[in-house]
């Protein structure tokens, strides 16, 4: 079983996350959702509950919109207040060792944009070395993001390219999810 922690402030009006969870939700995978803009609309997150979801689960999935190149700051005052001193991190901060880190995102312009010469200069790998050091320093197993383009309709993307591209995502994410250890 798999927990997919959804950090999306406005999932209601998303295309592309909204048809990912919806997806993976309606496979026949095993996945706990913790939708925690819903669960914490005023951010008061309740880290002794979000803990024992992490004890829970072998493999966590952050799904989330690539927004500004980061997560949404949702999620990562997620991050702030469950992966404490004495849980992820420090003495006695194991709890988290050998768990799979893996990232799922959505990134509303096209690919060639997160180039050397293109419009953000960086290639997306670039901008995920915060959470690449975030799963090392609570001593998980970090996994490569799992992203896609094209997913803002104000970009020019139609919302049928939206949906098909993000279903095909999803079949990808629940077959990688499956041949995880």
């Amino acid at each position: 079983m798999a927990l997919l922690i959804l950090g999306h402030p406005t999932y209601e009006r998303s295309l592309a996350n909204r048809q990912v969870v919806e997806h993976v939700q309606n496979s026949a995978m095993n996945l706990e959702i913790r939708h925690i803009q819903q669960l914490y609309p005023d951010y008061r997150i309740n880290a002794r509950e979000e803990q024992n979801a992490l004890l829970r689960h072998q493999t966590v999935v952050f799904q989330y919109p690539f927004y500004w190149y980061n997560m949404p700051a949702i999620l990562k005052h997620w991050f702030d207040v469950v992966f404490t001193y004495g849980f992820a991190y420090g003495q006695g901060g194991d709890k988290l060792k050998g768990k799979n880190f893996m990232a799922s995102f959505t990134i509303g312009g096209p690919q060639e944009s997160y180039t050397t010469l293109g419009k953000n200069h960086f290639r997306v790998y670039e901008y995920c070395k915060n959470l690449e050091q975030t799963a090392y320093f609570a001593q998980m197993n970090y996994i490569e993001p799992f992203y896609f383009h094209g997913t803002s309709l104000h970009a020019g993307y139609t919302e049928q390219d939206v949906v098909r591209e993000a279903r095909k995502h999803a079949q990808k994410l629940v077959t990688r999810l499956a041949n995880l250890p």
